[in-house]
């Protein structure tokens, strides 16, 4: 694909203003595209979840960055969090329609990163060679 051809198709496909430094995406976007968060919204996708679970699920996140990173899906209105006044109070997440709106294209991207691991290990390993 040529320049002009690219520039044409990530026009179309992205907010006009997302290369913006004023734009009104790029806070959200910061705040869901972390490691922590793609992973927590990829395993709420199977359905709801409780924190226990989610932290067992997601291997390597501690407790602080699992609730930091829930709180700021809720905030996005990516992830629902439903309080069950027991004693202690259970707290289950789910995915919000919106939140399963972004689910196809996050399961593209994690599907590209699983058939392209080798390729993207081989290239570091060429570049760290070099």
């Amino acid at each position: 694909m040529e320049t002009p051809d690219l520039m044409a198709t990530a026009n179309r496909l992205l907010a006009g203003d997302t290369f913006e430094s004023t734009c009104p995406s790029r806070p959200v976007m910061s705040q869901v595209t972390t490691r922590w968060s793609l992973l927590i919204v990829a395993a709420l996708i199977t359905g709801p979840h409780r924190f226990a679970a989610l932290r067992d699920k997601i291997g390597g996140i501690s407790e602080k960055m699992l609730s930091q990173n829930l709180k700021n899906l809720v905030r996005a209105g990516l992830v629902g969090r439903d309080v069950q006044p027991t004693v202690p109070p259970q707290v289950t997440y789910t995915l919000t329609d919106l939140g399963m709106s972004l689910a196809e294209p996050l399961c593209a991207l994690l599907g590209w990163f699983g058939n392209h691991t080798p390729d993207l290990l081989e290239a570091q390993s060429r570049y760290d060679a070099a």
